[in-house]
Formats: structure tokens, C-alpha cells, sequence
């Protein structure tokens, strides 16, 4: 299945567009799932069809779907009592009731990212469009993945798990109660369903579309969002500018507004692949209107970029890792060797990266940022790298 990731900054008609497109790939032929995590039924009220947990079928070939996250949470915090149920009553702890829970705040991000794992995973349908929140949350949603699998590798490193027979020998002698065989467990369980959904959003078939009005403020916003993209190795396929204004005489006041949306929309076109989705003069409601959207429909290419690259030159041996990185600003990027891994921090942005294994055996010799990308340069350390005769 192709999966399609749309996001942009608030208010930019990103769920109308996200609608518009699922539409647009079912019409093509194309078995689509829409998919969104909005905790109000914004995509209902555009759709003109109510959706909740139950996927809703809203025309043929065209499903609609919104996780319920206190259901979710509710099921979770059940398991986790069942589990936990000794230690509980050993604490003398008072279980709670499903009646009495409400969800925890990142419930809905979970929500999302275990819904989207699912849709992913089937075989009925040919392309999943995923209406992800505005960007700043989508971006650190597509990290959670990553960096929760990275906390859980450092809490609970996974070759601890084949001392499992010692555990009660080690407690004895350390005095100490050690890890119960539940906690690997669900350990393991997390890290698996969280590999599961890093590996669609690192998928070749995986595709993000950005969406964004025209104007300063978008110019400001597509900027950001390009730059955090990057970071994940990530590039949106197409930046669609919605809301576009018609042209206007000299004296009109929509003189000004279209000016701003004509020079803004060069500039994205340097470096981008621009979409112009015309201002309809009115809010979009209802499948009539979201057909009447020239919108694509089911990408054809994948966002996903090779990142990182490490080539050597041939002069002086020295590997170069290029990390693209557009929109970055020097003063804004920062660079930290830890251990095996590289802190790359660029603007409101971080990442950290393990690096290859190549590069593990090297000290940093330099970088530099140049026409949109990070060149780091690592010198291969003499005590580390096989010696030739």
C-alpha cells in the first residue's frame, strides 16, 4: 500500500485537502482510506459525513476513519492493570474503572501513529491518505516513533534480556528488586509496534504533501516545515498553495493580498513542485464541492530522501556525510559527537542519528553547510581503522 502524508500550518485547508485527494485517488481507481486523528470531526463536517472509531464507507472505494483515543487509552491502561496486578496489590493500589478514564495527553498522537501502522499493514486498500495534525505536531509525531525506541533501548537494553534466568539470583545477591519478566515484555511488545510504524514512515512508497496559503506567513511556515522534513529525511512531493486569488485591477483592495500570493509563489516554485488550488470563495463542504478541487490524486513519487551519504575523497581519505538541509541557517546549526551517534540540531529542530559504521571508527574533522546541505567530514582514526600494507 502507498501512504500519503498531509500536513501544513493551521488553517491552511489541509483535512479539505486531504479530502480532495482521497476523492480525487478514488475516482482514479484507487481503494483509499482516509485516515485522521482530529479529536473534533473536522473531516466529517468536510466530508458530509460523520466519522468516529468505526471506519465509515463514504462513497465506493472510499473509506473514512477516526480512531477514538479513549478507547485505545482505556484497553492499554486495562492490559497494563492486568499485567501489573501482583505489584498493585502488593502497593495495596486501587484499580481504576474504564468508566473513570480519560486519555492522558499524547493519547491522541499514539492513537494516530498505531491506526496508521494498521491501515498500513492491510490489503484492502490500494492508497492510505493520512490527514496529520498542523505541521508542528506532525513533525514531532513522525519523530516519536524514533526517539521512544531510542528511550526504551537506553532504559531497557535489549541484551539485558538474555539474563532473564539470572534475574532472581542477581535480586538476591544485589539486594534488589530486578525488572519483572511483564516489563521486557512489554518492552519489547512497544519496541516492535514502534518499529512498525518508523518503517512506514521511512517507507519508498510513503509520500508527504505539504499544504499552505500564500503570503508571509505561509512563506514563513513552508520554511519551518521544509527544514523539520528534511531533518526526518523526508521532502514534500508536491507544496500544494491552496486558497489562490484570482488577479485583481490596480485599484482593487485585493491588489495587495494577490501581489504577496504571486511573490510567494515564485519563490516556492525555486524549490519546489507548486500546485495551485484556486480559492473557491467559500468553505468547501460536502463531496460536490471537494470534487470541483483540482487536486492530484495517489503520488506517483516517494518524499523520501537517501539521507545520509557518505562518500570518500580520494585525496585525503577523509569520508564526507551529507545531510540535506534546506532552509538552514549557519548560526542556526549546531553539531554534537555522542559516542556513536551525531546530534544534529538545526534551528527548533534535532535529531540524533546512530551513525554508520564506517563513521564510528572516525573523529569529526570538520563541517560545513553549503547550497542547502550539511557536509560533515570525518578523519578515520588510526587506532580504530584497519591498517594496509
Amino acid at each position: 500500500m502507498r501512504t500519503l502524508l498531509i500536513t501544513g500550518p493551521g488553517g491552511s485547508g489541509r483535512t479539505t485537502l486531504a479530502a480532495a485527494t482521497a476523492l480525487a485517488a478514488t475516482r482514479a481507481g484507487d481503494r483509499t482510506l482516509l485516515l485522521s486523528g482530529d479529536r473534533t470531526d473536522t473531516l466529517g463536517a468536510v466530508l458530509g459525513v460523520a466519522t468516529g472509531p468505526v471506519p465509515v464507507e463514504v462513497r465506493e472505494g472510499l473509506t473514512a476513519w477516526r480512531p477514538d483515543a479513549t478507547a485505545g487509552f482505556r484497553d492499554d491502561l486495562a492490559g497494563f492493570q492486568e499485567r501489573a496486578s501482583s505489584v498493585l496489590d502488593l502497593l495495596g493500589a486501587s484499580r481504576l474503572d474504564p468508566e473513570e478514564v480519560t486519555p492522558l495527553p499524547g493519547a491522541e498522537e499514539l492513537t494516530l501513529l498505531r491506526a496508521l501502522r494498521d491501515a498500513a499493514l492491510s490489503e484492502r486498500h490500494d492508497l492510505l491518505v493520512v490527514d496529520l495534525p498542523p505541521t508542528p505536531q506532525a513533525l514531532a509525531l513522525l519523530a516519536l516513533p524514533e526517539e521512544l525506541r531510542r528511550y526504551l533501548r537506553r532504559l531497557l537494553p535489549p541484551e539485558r534480556q538474555a539474563a532473564r534466568a539470572l534475574r532472581p539470583v542477581l535480586g538476591r545477591l544485589a539486594g534488589v528488586p530486578m525488572p519483572s519478566e511483564w516489563l521486557y515484555e512489554t518492552t519489547a511488545r512497544w519496541d516492535l509496534e514502534l518499529a512498525a510504524v518508523e518503517a512506514v514512515i521511512a517507507d519508498r512508497k510513503t509520500v508527504v504533501r505539504l499544504v499552505a496559503e500564500p503570503g508571509p506567513a505561509g512563506a514563513d511556515a513552508v520554511r519551518d516545515a521544509g527544514l523539520g522534513l528534511a531533518l526526518r529525511g523526508l521532502r514534500p512531493e508536491h507544496l500544494i498553495a491552496n486558497r489562490v486569488l484570482p488577479d485583481a485591477p490596480a485599484d482593487s483592495w485585493l491588489a495587495g493580498p494577490v501581489a504577496q500570493q504571486r511573490k510567494t509563489l515564485e519563490e516556492w516554485r525555486e524549490s519546489y513542485e507548486v500546485v495551485e488550488i484556486a480559492h473557491p470563495g467559500r468553505d468547501p463542504r460536502g463531496l460536490d464541492d471537494l470534487d470541483a478541487l483540482a487536486v492530484p490524486g495517489a503520488p506517483e513519487a516517494s518524499s523520501c530522501v537517501e539521507w545520509p551519504v557518505v562518500d570518500r575523497l580520494a585525496e585525503d581519505g577523509v569520508l564526507v556525510w551529507h545531510v540535506p538541509l534546506p532552509g538552514a541557517i549557519r548560526d542556526a546549526l549546531d553539531l554534537i559527537r555522542r559516542g556513536d551517534e551525531l546530534v544534529v540540531a538545526a534551528g527548533q529542530f534535532r535529531r540524533i542519528v546512530p551513525l554508520p559504521s564506517a563513521l564510528r571508527r572516525c573523529t569529526v574533522a570538520g563541517a560545513a553547510l553549503r547550497d542547502g546541505e550539511l557536509r560533515v567530514r570525518f578523519a578515520p582514526d588510526p587506532d580504530l581503522w584497519p591498517q594496509t600494507r
